[in-house]
């Protein structure tokens, strides 16, 4: 029997945030990476996002500290902070290079480099992946108007995959949707901000918006001390 292809998994979190989004669901990183890992021999599984530093509480850092616990490589960077010619205040948070270089290094240990991102600005990447022989599936979808994936980064891959054909597999359980509202929106990838009414609800907030909102249950302090 032929060994199963090492492949890598390349997450572009705030792109494959908003494609979620815009298609209603939300992925359970733990189920995505357990797939990923029955199916294939999994080298790596990067997550790519920009955060704001000095921004009182993010409800993405409990995620990223999940991952970054439990078997992925987190890449942040802080978000730049600019003024357009309009005198508009606006955020730069763009990973694209990270993710490029980390591929192109990891390029001669996979054989097969799993995509997940729509952006169109990835399509150079994509070739020179395959000029050095690895395979390339992008995962994105085409069901939303307009389609989340660019049509020139979908025609360079070898495979494409809609996310929506993901869902059963990777997607979180629809009876754990966070009861509570998030009062403001807000964040470099679009993520939901929560604003906590005192300091002391912060920690519980936290946990209880990663395990609804994501799919994944922190534990308990006793069982933390096991």
């Amino acid at each position: 029997m032929p060994n199963p292809p090492r492949s890598a998994l390349f997450i572009d979190g705030a792109n494959i945030y908003a494609t979620t989004k815009a298609l209603g669901f939300d992925i359970d990183y733990r189920k995505l990476l357990a797939d990923f890992r029955a199916r294939e021999n999994l080298v790596r599984a990067f997550y790519y996002t920009a955060l704001v530093e000095d921004q009182e509480y993010s409800s993405i850092r409990p995620l990223i500290d999940w991952l970054d616990y439990n078997g992925y490589r987190v890449v942040t960077k802080p978000v730049k902070e600019f003024t357009d010619s309009t005198g508009r205040r606006k955020i730069k948070g763009n990973m694209d290079i990270e993710l490029t270089i980390d591929a192109m290094e990891l390029s001669p240990y996979i054989d097969h480099m799993v995509l997940f991102s729509g952006d169109g600005d990835f399509r150079p990447l994509v070739a020179a992946m395959q000029r050095r022989g690895v395979r390339v599936t992008v995962v994105s979808t085409v069901q939303t108007q307009p389609p989340m994936v660019a049509d020139e980064l979908r025609r360079q891959a070898d495979d494409f995959v809609d996310i929506v054909q993901l869902i059963p597999r990777i997607g979180r359980d629809q009876g754990d949707r966070l009861v509570r509202q998030p009062r403001s929106l807000g964040g470099p990838d679009g993520q939901r901000e929560m604003a906590p009414r005192d300091p002391a609800e912060r920690a519980p907030r936290a946990t209880v918006n990663l395990e609804n909102r994501y799919g994944i249950r922190q534990p308990d302090e006793d069982d933390a001390e096991d």
